[in-house]
């Protein structure tokens, strides 16, 4: 099967709900809001289109990342594989349209941001000796 790659650009619309699986993998989700502008020359205005509102999964560290970095009203950036879905319930029926991302970033064009480098549990037992002694006499320990 092949995957349809996108890329979106707009703006979260709702905050980043984060939960964990039950097998321990972090996801969060939240709505991103995108709609393009044309340039009307009768009125020599520039005129908003309607929205296209999608739905955004991200898994494990980038899901965490994404928790702790994209907020409500952020302009974005999104790649991802596109999934269309049906849904129905009793008394409606609809199309959710969702970015399964792996990659997720603020859109710079519009602002600027400020990038931390997330430290991983095994970069800190190479950091400290101590961690590393730890570590060592809890594994040989089991």
């Amino acid at each position: 099967m092949n995957d349809i790659i996108t890329t979106v650009i707009g703006n979260a619309v709702t905050d980043v709900s984060l939960r964990v699986t039950s097998a321990g993998t972090s996801v969060a989700s939240f709505r991103i809001a995108s709609n393009s502008r044309r340039f009307d020359k009768s009125t020599s205005s520039w005129i908003d289109q309607e929205p296209s509102y999608l739905s955004i999964t991200s898994w494990s560290q980038l899901a965490e990342n994404v928790a702790l970095s994209v907020h409500k009203g952020q302009p974005l950036v999104v790649t991802g594989k596109l999934k269309v879905r049906q849904w129905q319930d009793a008394d409606k029926s609809g199309t959710n349209v969702e970015i399964d991302a792996v990659a997720i970033g603020h859109d710079l064009n519009r602002g600027t941001s400020e990038f931390t480098k997330v430290k991983r549990v095994s970069e800190f037992y190479e950091q400290d000796p101590w961690m590393n002694e730890v570590a060592d006499t809890e594994i040989s320990a089991a």
